[in-house]
């Protein structure tokens, strides 16, 4: 038994689609208007959202699902699961990562992947420009002291180590996140180094930055921003001797993942005071209340909110709509995700 409505004008030639999120994960993406958008498109599965994909309701509707909507907290895509998903063609995501829900079995089926990272991406690009500059100001330490002199103070005093004009800036990974920062620093006055061991010195040259070794990323700049995805050979990347050959007053930016960075050599450093840090991601993602790094003034600590939230939930849902329309037209997908790159990907 379908629970597709028959006289749906062009079912049979649009494709059928059904939405497997968390339902918090379908009320923050997809608005009533990005719904009636995607229903435009293709034969949607009337709601409530697959969140259990074993369940009698789910298996009824993959028994004629072409494509799925997929979100935060979608269950695996196991071979289970697509044994009653016969039909099954492809998967657009509404967020970055698919790894956890698009299995082997998917591969293995020939199912077509697409995802939202590079929508994802921009906030988290937008963060990491904002702190930058604002910590080469030194902006939220001078207006905690403002708001505590209420005094101006000689500015033609300020120290030499102030401000953004040729400030150095280290890009750990040349992630899609990575990119996108070194594409928003291009209007300043900021020189950019990149290490990532799979772009070239002609890549490089082609981003506009200059590549250099991990060691050397972390003994020049003023400033380095963690863009590397956590995988097994990057967990520890950012060691207790990077972080120790950092220039004083040096700023690590982490949006990441915090394993990545190895989080007591970090909290030794900052507590010392000898670099600073700005922290969207810690390990464990939530630190004990007791831990130090809550107490450094010279760490501005965020809960994981570079990524999209708020109204940029909605640029996630108008990329998926528009991979859902390129591929229900045949184009293809724009943003697809490929199977020989998961290893390098978040």
């Amino acid at each position: 038994m379908t629970l597709y409505a028959p006289d749906t004008p062009g079912c049979g030639s649009r494709p059928r689609a059904a939405v497997a999120m968390s339902p918090d994960a379908a009320s923050a993406v997809l608005d009533p208007q990005s719904l009636g958008a995607f229903r435009r498109v293709c034969d949607l599965a009337p709601f409530p959202v697959l969140d259990d994909l074993t369940a009698p309701r789910a298996e009824s509707v993959l028994a004629d699902v072409d494509l799925l909507i997929t979100g935060w907290g979608c269950p695996r895509l196991d071979a289970e699961v697509l044994r009653s998903a016969p039909r099954l063609r492809a998967v657009v995501h509404t967020a970055g990562s698919v790894r956890g829900h698009v299995t082997d079995a998917c591969w293995e089926r020939g199912i077509e992947v697409s995802s939202a990272a590079a929508a994802n991406a921009l906030p988290v690009a937008e963060y990491t420009l904002g702190m930058i500059l604002l910590t080469g100001k030194r902006v939220l330490e001078r207006a905690r002291d403002f708001r505590v002199s209420r005094t101006r103070g000689n500015w033609l005093r300020t120290p030499r180590g102030v401000g953004n004009y040729r400030r150095t800036v280290g890009i750990l990974s040349a992630s899609l996140i990575g990119r996108r920062v070194v594409e928003l620093l291009r209007p300043h006055d900021i020189d950019v180094l990149l290490h990532d061991p799979y772009v070239s010195d002609a890549d490089a040259a082609e981003l506009g930055v200059e590549r250099v070794e991990l060691p050397e990323l972390f003994a020049r700049c003023d400033t380095v921003s963690v863009h590397t995805p956590l995988l097994p050979t990057t967990r520890g990347l950012v060691s207790r001797a990077l972080i120790d050959a950092m220039p004083a007053d040096a700023v690590l930016i982490n949006t990441s993942r915090g394993a990545v960075v190895e989080q007591e050599a970090l909290t030794d450093a900052v507590r010392e005071g000898r670099i600073r840090a700005v922290l969207d991601v810690t390990d464990p993602e939530v630190l004990p209340p007791d831990h130090p790094l809550w107490e450094c003034e010279n760490a501005l600590i965020t809960p994981h909110l570079a990524g999209s939230e708020g109204n940029e939930w909605r640029r996630l849902a108008d990329l998926a709509l528009a991979e859902t329309t390129r591929w229900a037209s045949g184009a293809g997908f724009l943003h697809p995700v490929r199977r020989e790159r998961l290893a390098f990907l978040a």
